[in-house]
């Protein structure tokens, strides 16, 4: 009995020490990646400019020199979508994780699930059909973020609803759910593209393959505060997440509210997702390949997985832009189309591990 004790602890402790290395890593990772993305692009930028920039917005002289154009090209355009490249690449990442702990099945995404397309649907209306309701500029800031919000919030209760039955979530109820929502949310956007203007379209057609471009600092800012809500709160859920694992009624036993934590978690990811959409477009398969990678290393304990989630799906987001504003320059190819070559395949290979005899 004290053996088993000793190894259990032996094993704990171990856990520990790899996820704060796995943490570390990823955090170092995270600026590496960051520098890269703020020096890199059309009209690369060194290291050494790059720092006398941000020591000049601070107030600080270093001796290095730069250019009015470095410094413009730095604060004006590459340090808000890198700043939006880590807030959304967390977000999307933490729902995705969140998510799959609340279906207890690696396989569930705010993608897959049709929860970004819901978000996408909820802001296309409100591009073609809000345009003219309001000249307030913070109303017009906020209209994006709140409608994909609320059509994200939509469609995670509606298939959560489907897929559930008696306390159980069943994955393949789950999935063919969301690939009908995708189809419905599909076929309203192509509707409304279609009953769309020319300045509408231009906008539109970009937008829903997903970028980090051309975002302007009102409406980031806007938004800022309900993705910084998101990676707060749900890594606080974490216990929550890890009673969960072992079944709603187990959990409930535990002493945790289970149907409030599911609420706040659906709540939550639906925030989380329908922000960043309103913001990027529909980028996907960041919410399914990060967090089953991270899960790989460290294994299911939430303590730990969803701050390095946060991490490594920021760093992602960054390399994806990054790759996807240099590989065929001077264009600029859309994220969500190299997200999607890259998490097509990697959905198949979970599929194919996960049936009977396919390694799993």
């Amino acid at each position: 009995m004290n053996l088993t004790a000793d190894i259990s602890t032996v094993l704990t402790v171990r856990r520990c020490y790899l996820g704060a290395l796995v943490l570390w890593i990823f955090g170092a990772l995270l600026a590496v990646v960051f520098m890269a993305s703020m020096g890199w692009g059309a009209m690369d930028i060194a290291l050494m400019p790059m720092l006398a920039v941000f020591a000049d917005a601070l107030g600080v002289e270093l001796p290095w020199r730069f250019t009015s154009t470095e410094q413009a090209v730095l604060m004006s355009i590459r340090l808000p979508r890198t700043f939006l490249g880590v807030l959304s690449g967390a977000a999307l990442a933490v729902s995705g994780a969140a998510l799959q702990g609340l279906f207890r099945n690696p396989l569930a995404d705010p993608a897959l699930i049709g929860v970004s397309t819901g978000a996408a649907l909820a802001a296309v209306s409100a591009i073609v059909l809000g345009a003219g309701i309001s000249t307030m500029p913070a109303f017009s800031a906020l209209l994006l973020p709140v409608a994909a919000f609320a059509g994200g919030l939509l469609v995670t209760w509606l298939v959560y609803r489907i897929a559930s039955r008696e306390g159980r979530t069943d994955v393949a109820t789950m999935l063919l759910a969301g690939v009908a929502v995708n189809a419905m949310a599909g076929a309203g956007i192509g509707l409304l593209v279609f009953v769309s203007t020319d300045q509408q379209l231009r906008d539109l057609n970009f937008w829903l393959l997903g970028s980090l471009g051309g975002v302007t600092g009102s409406r980031i800012l806007a938004v800022t505060p309900l993705l910084l809500g998101a990676l707060v709160a749900l890594p606080l859920l974490a216990r929550h997440l890890n009673a969960l694992l072992l079944g709603e009624r187990e959990a409930l036993h535990l002493g945790f509210h289970v149907e409030r934590t599911k609420r706040l978690i659906v709540g939550l990811a639906a925030l989380a997702t329908g922000a960043s959409v309103a913001l990027t477009g529909v980028i996907g398969f960041i919410g399914l390949v990060v967090p089953h990678l991270v899960r790989l290393m460290i294994g299911p304990d939430h303590r730990t997985l969803l701050p390095a989630v946060i991490l490594l799906g920021a760093s992602l987001m960054l390399v994806a832009d990054l790759v996807a504003r240099t590989v065929v320059l001077p264009a600029e190819l859309p994220i969500g189309i190299l997200t999607s070559c890259v998490g097509g395949p990697f959905f198949l290979w979970l599929l194919v591990r996960r049936r009977p005899g396919g390694g799993s």
